[in-house]
């Protein structure tokens, strides 16, 4: 799809730059299954700068293979193991997602890691799982190398944006990583069905729709106002003061008496 819209141009300086607005966003949301994935995994670290740097380095990485893959792409694409490879990987984080137990503090569902080189190459080979598709996808529209080049550097920087928005959201929005990992696993159904027939593979506006509707369940549904306050607080170390209890409750909250609040007993007097 992003190579169609490239080759309408006859020249591909100043007439592509116009068209990078419209590559943007399609790349943003033909990305967004990747951006949830990486999303989720990057909140296996306890702290926004554990994340922040995992999402960097992980991406960075990610860049790396991305465009390996790209310039090597006409011998992986002859082995079709890589590819089960691919689809197996990113079904395996979808049955991950459903069947780990979610964490209670956090509600969430993924992997834990203690440090940031923990989760920077789990980041990485992501998101080159992902690539499987998108390259292979854009190698049957076009042969231009530097045009798919272009695609895949787009696509790492809207990533790194989206996946830092996605941290927020999935705190926001109770449905919003079920709809992501959904989508994840069309992806590695599709990369599947192309083993097994390419012909059978649905068009990109096809998976454009059905991303698009299951993003909109996603984003239907906010987390209740009054938990996700508590949990906030409490991710900060801050606990909730009765003020705050009452108002959140709209019932006054009894303080716990203390031992000098009590009235002192009269001694009694002896005849």
């Amino acid at each position: 799809m992003l190579d169609r819209l490239l080759d309408i141009s006859n020249n591909f300086g100043v007439d592509t730059l116009l068209l990078l607005p419209v590559l943007i966003a399609l790349e943003a949301v033909l990305s967004a299954d990747n951006a949830i994935a990486l999303a989720a995994i990057a909140q296996g670290l306890d702290s926004e700068a554990m994340q922040r740097r995992a999402l960097n380095f992980g991406l960075l990485i990610a860049f790396v293979l991305r465009v390996g893959l790209i310039l090597t792409a006409g011998w992986v694409l002859q082995f079709w193991q890589f590819e089960v490879m691919g689809a197996a990987y990113l079904l395996w984080l979808v049955y991950k997602h459903f069947t780990v137990e979610t964490d209670a503090e956090a509600q969430h569902h993924g992997p834990r890691f203690a440090t940031v080189l923990q989760a920077i190459p789990v980041i990485a080979f992501t998101d080159l799982a992902f690539s499987l598709d998108s390259v292979t996808t854009a190698l049957a529209l076009s042969k231009d190398v530097l045009v798919i080049l272009l695609g895949g550097t787009i696509g790492i920087v809207t990533l790194r944006f989206m996946a830092g928005l996605f941290i927020r959201w999935l705190e926001e929005f109770e449905h919003l990583e079920d709809a992501g990992f959904i989508t994840v696993a069309f992806v590695g159904v599709r990369l599947l069905v192309r083993v097994i027939n390419s012909n059978l593979v649905p068009p990109e506006w096809t998976m454009v729709l059905v991303i698009a509707l299951v993003f909109a369940w996603g984003f239907s549904k906010r987390v209740e106002e009054t938990v996700a306050s508590d949990a906030v607080q409490l991710s900060n170390g801050k606990v909730p003061t009765v003020v705050e209890l009452e108002t959140q409750s709209g019932a006054p909250v009894e303080a716990a008496s203390k031992p000098e609040d009590a009235t002192p007993a009269l001694p009694l007097q002896q005849d």
